[in-house]
């Protein structure tokens, strides 16, 4: 009996080890690294179902993407949500590291009840993408903001072309479609890119000015997977 005990821990310990060994070579499991390996699978899921795609047509033009994956939102028809996600901007050899943000208040189109949803924003021009990095950003305030048209091969209509500077998606329970975003706001979350990158940077720091940064897993990932679903 005393025996089993005694050996009871010794024998826990290679199980121990090698699940630790595990955990390492997964990478980085902060929050962070989560959201951003969360972002990369919401992007792969939507942009590889034909019929419910962000178009070609709108994912070509497009100077920025947002993911706020699992953004809970809650209320009757009318309610408020809260989301944690990345940015990021395209540059001359791709995209950008991501920058971390933070969403709060208003409401996604029409709801009833609460649900964790996830939320794609695709900025379409300069100036809605330098908006977006200021300190805090409400959406239709501060840029035009339209419901974002799907399939693969939809075109976006004239008007929509031209004046929206910010497309929205959302995605629950399977269903991806345009939603429009009312007086929400967006801000640049200071505490996780000085955890993630060991630098207190802004938006505007990662996005527009392309501030050096080291590529820590999974960013690599994330921008791969952006340059092979959003290309030029």
């Amino acid at each position: 009996m005393h025996t089993t005990r005694l050996w009871l821990p010794l024998l826990l310990i290679p199980v121990l080890t090698l699940s630790i060994s595990a955990r390492a070579q997964e990478g980085p499991t902060s929050e962070e690294a989560s959201r951003i390996r969360e972002s990369i699978t919401v992007l792969n899921e939507v942009m590889t179902t034909s019929d419910t795609a962000i178009p070609a047509s709108i994912a070509g033009k497009a100077e920025g993407i947002a993911i706020f994956p699992g953004t809970l939102k809650g209320g009757f028809i009318f309610g408020g949500m809260r989301g944690r996600g990345i940015l990021s901007a395209r540059t001359e050899g791709g995209w950008s590291a991501p920058t971390f943000m933070t969403l709060t208040g208003g409401s996604i189109g029409l709801q009833i009840g609460g649900e964790a949803a996830d939320l794609v924003l695709v900025i379409m021009n300069r100036r809605g993408l330098e908006q977006f990095v200021r300190n805090q950003f409400k959406f239709g305030a501060d840029a035009a903001v339209a419901a974002g048209p799907v399939g693969r091969d939809a075109q976006a209509n004239t008007d929509l072309q031209l004046r929206a500077e910010i497309l929205s998606y959302s995605r629950a329970r399977g269903l991806f479609a345009g939603v429009t975003v009312n007086g929400s706001t967006v801000r640049a979350d200071l505490d996780a890119n000085q955890r993630f990158y060991g630098k207190r940077l802004n938006g505007a720091d990662l996005v527009l000015n392309g501030g050096p940064v080291e590529a820590s897993t999974p960013v690599p990932e994330w921008m791969q997977t952006l340059s092979r679903h959003i290309p030029r």
